[in-house]
């Protein structure tokens, strides 16, 4: 693998994939690398139930539709991992698994990729396609460091079922997708769940005889690109709505889930040994995310009306519980608390590319995944051009858009290297945050 390319992907999951089909279109000179195998993430990272939010027929890599019988069914975390790798099959793929690339920095004749292979070594391209995803440190607030130590705390990445965890009640922390289908998970198992409700946005799962999708693809949201919007940034970094493809499909409602015994409460604000206290803003979340869902209804009864589409009415929604009070501390040995899940995101770890890219934030910037850096470049990011960027619907558009890039630069450019540019010092980690305990 020593020596040089026009093109070295650096990830080897959807993203990388995707690039790497659409560089082989073009006939571009190019390698993958891939430090564990194709769609290890999907299968690391989740929980045993997991399954995918958005309906099979959405999942179309460049090349490879989904393939199975079940369009408007949700793939589970084993299906999806089989469908990257078929997809990795199918194709003749110029991917090495198993390399991970530890540093990356401009030279003289473009970039230098080194790798922890003492056998590999390092290479050289003129391009490199960073594919490596927006989700690689799980976050968890270092208010966690003041829990008890007999209190089991676990990230949403190292979440797999109820049965890990120890016999008690659980709290989970932050309602994203993942953290709503994981207090859903233990609910079902029979588990007394303390959800924290943050400030994401909900979504009904069907609507006027449709799933809520197959209406917002329709009316082209999904093909709306990230400049169309005045608020880029709020768009870019907004929680995703939570939903959930489980059992066929249906909506998730914390209401129900409390009129059905699960203990609400707001933000988690702090940690003081076994005694927390949360913000005072439950209905203001629970009307907010409910708000969200309707306002969504109400663009799709508009689509409908314009275009005189005959779909069944639907009544509106009724919340199905509102709370007395709203509980500004709970005592974890008093209410029988034992573990707590961190449902609190990732975040991005470029510490191992030295090339001035990033923001104050330490987000690259970029257009359309091309990067201020001439030659280097990012794909697989959310809202990367369109909210399928991140997903398996919307990222064969960005492959074939970096492709086409990358083979008009190298045709202008006809052989000529980039200037050097001076290495950018690696970011240090966030005080804020702090690594996962994991249960043993």
């Amino acid at each position: 693998m020593n020596g040089h390319h026009t093109v070295v992907v650096v990830g080897g999951g959807q993203a990388g994939l995707s690039a790497s089909h659409c560089l082989s279109a073009r006939g571009i000179d190019h390698v993958v690398l891939e430090r564990d195998t194709a769609g290890h993430e999907w299968a690391d990272r989740r929980w045993d139930s997991f399954c995918l939010v958005t309906p099979n027929w959405q999942c179309r890599l460049p090349g490879f539709p989904y393939p199975g019988d079940d369009p408007d069914g949700f793939m589970v975390r084993d299906e999806i991992v089989a469908y990257l790798r078929a997809y990795r099959n199918a194709f003749d793929f110029p991917l090495i698994e198993g390399i991970e690339a530890t540093r990356l920095r401009r030279t003289g004749r473009g970039f230098q990729v080194s790798t922890v292979s003492t056998s590999e070594g390092e290479l050289t391209a003129d391009h490199v396609v960073l594919a490596t995803g927006p989700y690689q440190v799980p976050l968890i607030p270092r208010m966690a460091e003041r829990l008890p130590s007999d209190v089991v705390q676990v990230h949403s990445a190292d979440y797999r079922n109820p049965e890990q965890l120890p016999p008690g009640e659980v709290l989970v922390v932050g309602t994203g997708q993942s953290g709503c289908q994981i207090a859903e998970d233990l609910h079902l198992a029979g588990r007394r769940v303390h959800l924290a409700v943050g400030s994401a946005p909900r979504v009904a799962r069907r609507y006027r005889g449709r799933d809520v999708v197959a209406w917002l693809d329709d009316m082209g949201y999904y093909r709306r690109g990230i400049d169309e919007f005045a608020d880029a940034d709020a768009v870019r970094f907004r929680a995703n709505h939570y939903v959930t493809g489980r059992d066929g499909g249906r909506d998730i409602d914390l209401r129900a889930f409390a009129r059905d015994g699960m203990r609400l409460y707001g933000r988690l604000t702090g940690i003081n040994g076994g005694r927390l206290t949360f913000a005072q803003d439950l209905s203001h979340n629970l009307d907010a995310a409910d708000a969200v869902s309707e306002g969504i209804k109400d663009s799709i009864d508009t689509w409908i009306t314009a275009h005189a589409i005959d779909a069944p009415h639907e009544d509106r929604y009724v919340p199905v519980w509102q709370p007395d009070t709203e509980p500004s501390e709970l005592d974890l040995h008093t209410s029988g608390i034992t573990s707590v899940v961190w449902s609190t995101g990732f975040g991005r770890d470029h510490r191992w590319i030295e090339v001035p890219v990033f923001d104050g934030r330490g987000y690259p910037t970029h257009e359309r995944g091309v990067t201020s850096c001439p030659g280097l470049y990012f794909i697989g990011l959310p809202w990367q051009h369109t909210w399928g960027s991140g997903r398996f619907c919307g990222v064969a558009d960005d492959a074939e858009y970096l492709a086409a890039h990358i083979a008009s630069t190298s045709r202008r450019t006809d052989g000529l290297h980039w200037i050097a540019g001076t290495p950018e010092s690696t970011y240090p980690a966030d005080e804020y945050w702090t690594a996962p305990r994991t249960v043993a």
